[in-house]
């Protein structure tokens, strides 16, 4: 950290026990909590380091579907491994549930076996309507043209006008001769109109998907929401009672079926199967909102992994899996290098390497796990054609893994030369 430019002191009962406790903004306690085996000390090792946060404490613990990773015999509420060491291991949500009980504020899931409690209730919400509708930036301004087309810009990428409150300083004094309606008047008369309703339409649903999300923490009066999201429900509802209620159908929805089965089967991204919906990162904001609010429940209750590529959406059943294919745009034929899975019902979650396998799973059709206007879309459909009238796909049952696919390719005397697919060539 100290490498990276930051003000950062370590502490360590231990390996260092010297360094500085004190006050930050920021305390991390990593991998802890897990490795203490009384109780009472875990908590109050906690306890001492939600003292010090000024804004935000980090805690990181190992979870349970490590247990096969770790040798060593039942201890206490944990393991004790063969080097002598503790290790408690958590369940998916339990990690969150400890540290809100014993803080006594709503926190959050950052990642799988990572919390963020916020010593302010505000910068919790901002953390997650970023998480719902990432910020965007706003274009350099050095004259009153420039700054005109950055608020033009503003409207085209969220669908409204800014307000005064959401500028930067320059861009205010840069246009700080203009009325607000004349301001208004000269962006929406350069504005796309076709780009800023699109922005719109998709505003009212991220707000929405907010709201809904906030209700699992008791939500709470409009005046303690993000600037930005007060502004969105402004103009995109009637009011902030319409839009909780609109938010809280969303939600129920989510309990049915047969419901998200439909938004499964007409999402125009992800490849709808009979048990799933599978859909590319960046294809994530083309579906229903209902199904990126399913997304987000898990993300909520055991937290997204920081690598993946693709997300499965089960609708048999209420379940969430992350798969990570790290050379999906790279390889025709991308292998799968992990899974990190969630169960709705029951908060169960498990990880899978796939480091080790000489036989790994792998996709094809990768158009299909995207919108059909992604620019790698058509490139990846042309693969696909010929690999179906090389007949490549006649038994599916036999190319879902690295050893039955390069059979297959053998069979039909074809290779693989980045995305195309090519009559084999023999030694002789």
């Amino acid at each position: 950290m100290l490498h990276l430019g930051l003000d950062a002191v370590g502490w360590d009962p231990v390996h260092f026990p010297n360094g500085r406790r004190e006050p930050a903004e920021v305390v991390l306690l990593t991998y802890v909590l897990n490795v203490i085996e009384n109780p009472a000390e875990r908590r109050e090792t906690l306890l001492r380091a939600w003292d010090l946060a000024k804004s935000v404490l980090v805690v990181s613990a190992r979870l349970r579907w490590e247990r096969n990773q770790i040798k060593g015999t039942e201890y206490g509420d944990g393991i004790l491994t063969q080097r002598r060491t503790f290790q408690h291991l958590y369940a998916a949500g339990e990690l969150r549930d400890y540290v809100e009980e014993a803080t006594g504020v709503r926190c959050v899931s950052a990642a799988p076996g990572v919390v963020y409690a916020f010593k302010d209730d505000a910068a919790r919400l901002s953390y997650l309507a970023r998480q719902v509708a990432p910020d965007g930036g706003w274009l350099a301004s050095e004259d009153t043209a420039s700054a005109i087309t950055s608020v033009v810009d503003h409207l085209e990428q969220r669908g409204r006008m800014p307000q005064l409150e959401e500028m930067p300083q320059p861009i205010i004094s840069l246009l700080g001769h203009l009325r607000p309606a004349e301001l208004k008047r000269l962006a929406e008369q350069e504005a796309d109109p076709a780009k800023v309703e699109r922005s719109a339409e998709r505003g009212a649903l991220d707000t929405l998907q907010f709201l809904a999300l906030e209700l699992f923490h008791g939500r709470g009066p409009v005046s303690s929401l993000p600037l930005p999201v007060q502004l969105d429900i402004r103009a995109f509802f009637p009011s902030y009672t319409e839009a909780c209620h609109r938010a809280d159908r969303l939600l129920f929805k989510l309990r049915d079926d047969a419901y998200v089965r439909r938004a499964m089967n007409g999402s125009i991204a992800g490849k709808f199967t009979a048990t799933a919906l599978y859909v590319h990162r960046r294809a994530l904001h083309r579906i229903p909102a209902v199904l990126r609010l399913y997304e987000q429940c898990a993300s909520i209750a055991a937290g997204r992994p920081g690598e993946w590529s693709v997300v499965k959406l089960r609708h048999q059943g209420r379940g969430v899996s992350w798969l990570d294919y790290p050379e999906f745009d790279a390889d025709p034929h991308p292998r799968i290098a992990a899974s990190y899975a969630v169960d709705l019902k029951t908060l169960k979650s498990s990880f899978t390497s796939y480091a080790d396998s000489t036989n790994r799973p792998l996709l094809h059709r990768k158009h299909e796990f995207l919108a059909e206007d992604d620019p790698d879309a058509p490139k990846y459909r042309r693969l696909t054609d010929a690999e179906v009238r090389a007949g490549l796909y006649e038994s599916p049952h036999l190319i879902g893994t690295e050893e039955g696919w390069e059979r297959e390719l053998v069979r039909c005397e074809r290779e693989l030369r980045g995305h195309r697919l090519v009559r084999r060539t023999t030694s002789t």
